[in-house]
């Protein structure tokens, strides 16, 4: 990872992506708990925001129903933001979007932020069963559109407001993984957060795409670029690594819907479906608290990033904690 031009982590504000993963022997309700006591924690670290992603018929994944734990999260915290990182659009009709984030504006304002993707979120079966029209994303810039019109003063379809919703202004980003949302956001004038925490190839041309194409609008001045990645920091190198590996077996698993032994995977891990595996998992800050943030670093300049939204891959619900835990320390934002 070569250092570009940008920002110290100084200058970088940490906020988190909690994948809501329900763990090995864990139900939904041990994860959906976890979730709420992570946000608590984070607020208190001094973490910017914390988001939930939209995933569908994932067994491992609790934040289906991602505006409902939104809420929940909100409630249960009092200062740090907390938003989608993302709602799906094509999923669901503009109105039904704003509605639901207007309403979790108007009870929680100031603190609601609206992550935006083009993706499904699921496979091609799950998303017959939302009723998904497959030409759905075709529209997703038009429907970002409405959608930003609903939440403003001006709805951009005659007759028809979004309420609760109408004038909130919760703040839109968008979310990629490809020169395509880099573009949208770009021409809109949106916030752009790149999913390089799993999909690290297209990082470097799409923010440079997005920075040199941006236009200014109201809701935004000047470009500003979050850049996802992982982090698994420990107290030891070695214990971070040994969790590293283990989270190399899961992501395996995840890919091929195979149930390896930890020696299998470790040798199925050399293999072109292993290679892709270990290949999603690029960026990545491993090892004790300041080889993390040595890392997150000089991410951050190679990214050339505004922030950074870091999410654990540890297996381990305790690792996982404490992954957040020592990158807070290390960054300066709460004392050991």
């Amino acid at each position: 990872m070569s250092a570009r031009k940008g920002a110290t982590s100084m200058d970088v504000p940490l906020s988190i992506l909690d994948l809501a993963n329900i763990g090995q022997d864990e139900t939904a309700d041990d994860s959906l708990r976890a979730s709420i006591d992570l946000a608590q924690r984070a607020e208190r670290w001094g973490y910017r925001r914390i988001w939930y992603a939209e995933h569908h018929n994932m067994p491992r994944i609790a934040s289906s129903a991602t505006s409902v734990i939104i809420g929940h999260i909100a409630a249960h915290t009092s200062s740090i933001r907390v938003g989608a990182g993302g709602i799906m659009l094509p999923n669901h009709a503009p109105l039904t979007i704003a509605e639901q984030f207007g309403t979790l504006e108007t009870l929680h304002p100031g603190r609601i932020d609206l992550g935006l993707g083009r993706a499904p979120g699921s496979d091609q079966q799950t998303a017959q069963a939302l009723r998904r029209d497959p030409k759905a994303a075709e529209s997703f810039p038009q429907d970002v559109q409405e959608l930003q019109g609903y939440l403003g003063e001006k709805s951009l379809v005659q007759g028809v407001e979004a309420v609760p919703g109408k004038g909130t202004g919760v703040p839109l980003y968008i979310l990629g993984s490809s020169l395509f949302g880099a573009k949208l956001a770009a021409a809109l004038g949106l916030p752009y957060s790149f999913a390089s925490h799993f999909a690290p190839n297209a990082l470097e041309d799409a923010v440079s795409v997005y920075r040199n194409q941006f236009t200014p609008s109201e809701q935004l001045s000047e470009p500003h670029v979050i850049a996802g990645v992982n982090i698994i920091a420990a107290d030891t190198a070695e214990k971070a690594q040994e969790q590293f590996q283990a989270a190399k077996r899961s992501r395996l698993r995840l890919l091929t819907r195979r149930n390896f032994t930890r020696q299998e995977a470790d040798e199925a891990l050399e293999s072109p479906a292993g290679q892709q595996a270990q290949q999603m998992l690029t960026y990545s800050a491993v090892g004790t608290a300041e080889e993390a943030k040595e890392y997150l670093d000089g991410f951050a300049k190679h990214a050339q990033a505004d922030e950074l939204m870091v999410t654990s891959l540890a297996p381990e619900r305790e690792a996982w904690l404490r992954s957040f835990e020592l990158v807070a320390e290390a960054s300066g934002m709460t004392s050991a």
